[in-house]
């Protein structure tokens, strides 16, 4: 019997890469690394790119050209402001008229938008991921994916919806602004420039102000202050909510679960929060004592819809009463609306705990709303997000604490306010030792990013389980 005989393969020759076939080659593995890490760890995704760009701003704002003076800024500032920028948060350790240059300003405002922006594309990816367990690259986005929003198209179709609503919004914002600071008798660039900041400023809820001393000049001037709400608010309700309501409109009944929560929720903190923070400081003369009915309730309303996220502020926080303050800390901790611009817990958790409980007293074995069933998952991650935000704040109130040496409710106030990257602030900020300031920089980051990757990642870590154990119920209680 006769062996085959095999002839030894000649491997080709190898030829070097053009140079544009190099970059393109190298552009798709960087391209297909990323999308490997969307589709299997999209929380180290989102910690990757929001520390990449917080220390670009960082090195930007350490520079000579970005302070007023031409002199380097130390780098405890400099990152404070740029992730205090890029977390849309509004805390401020210099003020941000008088120490920073126009360039470095403009450095600001480009970090709010881009984070911002980032901010509200990733927690939107991230949500529809969750929802559909989908990859980020190449994958259509499934037409229920926001129940009746309709086919979103693929991510660079969302990408696109998601700038352009901004945009437009922004815009919107500033054409309204920038008139009544012309009529104030700025000059025109000067409104121009005051209108773009306070209009990106107010829809990424970041609470960066161009003025020395805020908005507080414009207490009273309806033509300011409503825009900055409005701006505040659509920006805290979250881009699935926004997008639901251009598809359907206020048709109650197309709206989902997720816009029918968010809103309601919503509206019942902003009332809530209105009417408490009047009652508590209505005859308080160091903030609205001295003022008549119609402007007491415009600040008591411009509060409570800064709280959850905005951070301008009309009166002097350290002023305010103890309930009041202890009123604010539980609205900073609440937040807007999920996939928003805002911070906290976000109210959908609330809803979602507050519906859990409901039911529980009732005896009822599912959670039920509008016509739905909550999961178990969902109150699972509920409860995660809660008990996680709650450690943070924890954690860093003690060390603040050390640090300070402050009162509690300052320390508590500064640092729900940095974890909720809402931006109030009792001045304590500005008072903290180096090592504070970076405990305050790294809960800001862990406060914007954290919740959003913390609910991904549960959601998306699910594991198959071939066998139950017998189930034992403890004393609870």
């Amino acid at each position: 019997m006769s062996q085959r005989q095999t002839r030894p393969r000649i491997p080709a020759p190898w030829h070097p890469a053009a140079p544009e076939h190099e970059g393109l080659w190298m552009f798709a593995r960087l391209r297909d690394f990323i999308d490997d890490i969307a589709n299997t760890s999209p929380a180290r995704l989102a910690l990757t790119v929001f520390a990449a760009v917080c220390l670009v701003f960082t090195f930007i704002l350490s520079l000579p050209v970005s302070s007023a003076t031409g002199t380097a800024t130390p780098l405890h500032q400099a990152m404070f402001t740029a992730v205090s920028a890029v977390c849309v948060t509004g805390l401020t350790v210099v003020s941000t008229a008088v120490h920073w240059s126009f360039f470095g300003q403009l450095v600001i405002l480009i970090g709010v938008f881009v984070g911002g922006l980032g901010t509200l594309t990733l927690a939107s990816l991230l949500a529809l991921m969750v929802s559909k367990r989908l990859g980020v690259r190449g994958k259509l986005i499934a037409q229920e994916a926001m129940n009746n929003a309709g086919r979103l198209g693929e991510v660079g179709t969302l990408l696109r919806i998601v700038i352009t609503t901004s945009v437009v919004i922004e815009g919107a914002l500033a054409i309204v602004l920038v008139p009544r600071f012309l009529t104030l008798g700025e000059p025109f660039w000067q409104s121009v420039w005051h209108g773009i900041f306070y209009a990106i400023s107010s829809f990424n809820n970041a609470g960066f102000t161009p003025h020395s001393d805020g908005i507080v000049p414009y207490e009273t001037d309806l033509w300011i202050l409503v825009p900055l709400m409005l701006g505040v608010f659509l920006g805290s309700l979250g881009f699935p909510v926004v997008m639901v309501l251009q598809q359907n409109g206020l048709n109650w009944k197309k709206w989902n679960l997720h816009t029918k929560l968010t809103i309601q929720v919503s509206f019942i903190l902003l009332f809530a929060g209105t009417f408490l923070w009047g009652l508590m400081e209505w005859d308080n003369i160091r903030t609205i004592g001295h003022m008549d009915l119609g402007d007491k309730i415009t600040h008591s309303l411009f509060a409570s819809v800064m709280t959850r996220s905005g951070g301008f502020n009309l009166v002097d926080q350290n002023h305010m009463e103890s309930t009041t303050m202890l009123l604010t800390d539980a609205l900073m901790f609440a937040g807007g609306g999920s996939a928003s611009t805002a911070g906290g817990i976000k109210v959908t958790t609330i809803a979602v705990m507050f519906l859990a409980i409901v039911a529980e007293a009732r005896g009822d074995a599912d959670v039920k709303v509008y016509g739905r069933t909550i999961p178990q998952g969902a109150m699972r991650v509920a409860i995660s997000v809660i008990v996680a935000g709650a450690t943070l704040v924890s954690v860093s109130a003690f060390l603040l604490l050390q640090i300070s040496g402050a009162s509690l409710d300052r320390v508590l106030f500064e640092t729900i306010s940095a974890f909720a990257t809402v931006g109030l602030s009792t001045n304590l900020s500005a008072e903290l030792p180096p090592s504070g300031v970076y405990v305050l920089t790294a809960l800001m980051f862990a406060g914007r990013v954290g919740t959003v990757t913390l609910a991904a990642g549960l959601a998306l870590r699910q594991r198959s389980q071939l066998y139950h154990y017998p189930e034992e119920r403890p004393i609870i209680g």
